[in-house]
């Protein structure tokens, strides 16, 4: 091998009709070479041919191994001229075509987007775009309201013109739409005039011509209220539950007349009970003592919400500190009235206790973070509206089942009893190490069937064997019908098939057990009132693959969004319960639960 080093030469290959500058490092062999070359042609190295066309260079067809430095390139005449032969390797394009997103149909780009898409602020509208996020993550309501934009009343059975003519869910449909269609955010004007002419105190403006900011909860209570007007019609709402893949009967939807109802409707049975006639009665035993009791006042009462009260301002003589979203809504069902008693013929104070009688699919629960303060030292005595800050803590999982009534309260219990029976057995069978085998229960049935019989049969062997005669006939028989009766189904199992008869709610899990999952939340950011920021808060409709429990917790840390506005990020569970308030930073005024599977 020669010891000569050359700087870089510049040469021209030919390769068919084609001309080919380039520069090349004699240092570097004719493997560098040859992988220069095949970078401008596509011809592979090793079918490569290169053959000297300037004198002075290799003989024959270069090989590999032969060392150019060995060359006297400066003698030679340029160009340095160099034959290519060979053939490129065919192209062969990907076997999955590549396709950018912002070539994609807008409505394809949504479906894969990262994030869904958010609605444009249109001058204090926050309160409105939160809601809206929430709303959409409900399918029956999306279901009907889209259904609407899309055909009319036409397309629903048995809703009629007063379906038809509702401006506002046909806008609202229509915003649903745009935002399942478009990976861009998107400008809900439409839905905010609609909103201003189905309620006019929206459309407030500030001292300097700005639009005012409003309640979301009013605007969340408003609309479920127009909603119930122009949804009615048993045949609709079940003909909306099952495009949205519910199957609910008929007998489930009784005492429900409007979809708003079905899906959010709270029946509670309210009881009052008079203080002062039950402490007058027992506690004197004069002549002017009033001994007759009040009779206990019972009614049934529609909401579509639940109420946490965190005891604000307006109750300053509470000595109740609130801390969770339990003791909230147990201190709003139960309370102190002042109403007409009969007995003393006059105003007295009762007992109000509410206890749920009919269960939603969808609950709300709203955090009593707004209230009124009177300012009778202000000049014009008109009051300002407050805000509470202080924290309160919610989970993932919401359990009613202290809140409802006896009634359902039994059902519940059955459910709750069968799930924590087969988590016993789990937990044994895997202790046990034993593979669950689903006929072991059926050959138990079977061999205690045939053990009773063993036991009648026995009685008669038992019988003949003690040579008792005719007489005792009515003894024997007597004993085998104590048997028999202790084999048949008792009471309590005729009044437990009862009890499954029961319709807990319209569109919930036949072996529902009164607990629900967290799905939305509209938050309040800002100490003032009426002014302050909203955002929402929405599970991922898609979950990924790697969900993880919440550290010493047993919730999933689930994935979620948060809608700002038009800005959409993604967040998890355990950010969500982060929002229960206690500083400047946004906390929970509305949370939304689904009923669990």
């Amino acid at each position: 091998m020669s010891n000569k080093h050359h700087p870089p030469v510049q040469v021209q290959v030919k390769w068919g009709k084609e001309q080919i500058s380039l520069t090349f490092s004699p240092d570097q062999g004719v493997k560098s070479l040859k992988a220069q070359l095949e970078q401008l042609t596509n011809v592979p190295s090793d079918r490569m041919k290169l053959m000297p066309k300037s004198k002075g260079l290799w003989k024959g067809i270069l090989k590999d191994d032969f060392d150019l430095n060995s060359i006297d390139f400066a003698s030679i005449k340029p160009p340095i001229q160099f034959l290519l032969m060979g053939s490129a390797s065919q192209l062969t394009g990907p076997k999955v075509q590549t396709v950018f997103v912002e070539d994609l149909p807008p409505e394809e780009a949504a479906k894969v987007a990262p994030e869904p898409s958010g609605l444009v602020n249109l001058g204090n509208t926050c309160y409105m775009n939160s809601v809206v996020q929430c709303l959409r993550a409900v399918p029956v309501f999306r279901q009907v309201t889209t259904s609407l934009h899309r055909g009319g009343a036409g397309t629903v059975p048995s809703s009629g013109d007063l379906f038809r003519n509702s401006e506002l869910l046909r806008t609202l449909g229509g915003t649903f739409l745009q935002l399942d269609h478009s990976a861009q955010a998107v400008s809900p004007m439409s839905l905010v005039v609609a909103t201003k002419r189905a309620f006019p105190q929206f459309s407030q403006m500030g001292p300097h011509g700005q639009p005012m900011q409003q309640d979301a909860e009013e605007f969340f209570s408003g609309l479920l209220e127009h909603a119930a007007r122009y949804t009615k019609g048993k045949v609709m709402m079940q003909h909306m539950f099952f495009e949205a893949g519910v199957n609910v009967h008929e007998e489930e939807m009784e005492g429900v007349d409007n979809l708003v109802d079905a899906l959010f409707g709270i029946l509670m049975e309210e009881t009052y009970t008079c203080d002062e006639t039950q402490v007058a009665g027992l506690s004197s035993e004069s002549d002017d003592a009033t001994t007759a009791v009040e009779p206990a006042v019972v009614r049934n009462d529609l909401h579509r919400k639940l109420v946490c009260n965190i005891q604000g301002g307006s109750d300053a003589s509470s000595q109740t500190n609130v801390t969770h979203i339990m003791e909230g809504i147990s201190l709003a069902l139960n309370g102190k009235v002042e109403k007409r008693s009969e007995v003393l013929q006059r105003d007295a104070i009762w007992t109000r206790k509410q206890r749920i009688a009919r269960l939603p699919p969808v609950l709300a629960v709203q955090f009593g973070r707004f209230y009124w303060k009177e300012t009778p030292d202000s000049r014009d005595h008109t009051g300002v509206k407050c805000k509470v800050m202080k924290p309160v803590a919610f989970n993932a999982t919401l359990d009613v089942y202290d809140f409802c009534c006896e009634r359902i309260q039994k059902v519940l219990k059955k459910a709750r009893d069968a799930a924590a029976k087969r988590e016993e057995d789990e937990i044994a069978r895997k202790l046990k190490g034993e593979a669950k085998n689903d006929g072991d229960e059926d050959k138990a049935m079977e061999d205690g069937t045939k053990a009773g019989e063993d036991n009648v049969a026995s009685v008669d062997v038992s019988m003949e064997e003690n040579g008792q005669d005719d007489d005792d006939d009515d003894d024997e028989e007597d004993l085998k019908a104590a048997l028999a009766m202790s084999m048949a189904p008792d009471n309590d199992a005729t009044m437990d098939q009862k009890e499954e008869d029961i319709i807990v709610g319209p569109g919930l899990p036949k072996d529902f057990q009164g607990k629900y999952e967290l799905f939305a939340v509209v938050t309040h950011k800002g100490r003032d009132a009426d002014g302050g920021h909203y955002m929402g808060w929405v599970k991922a409709e898609h979950q990924s693959d790697d969900i993880k429990k919440i550290s010493d917790s047993d919730d999933d840390n689930a994935d979620w969004f948060v809608f700002d506005d038009d800005e959409v990020s993604p967040c998890k569970t355990e950010d969500v319960l982060k929002l229960k308030g206690g500083g400047d930073w946004h906390m929970s005024y509305m949370n939304f639960y689904r009923a669990k599977k």
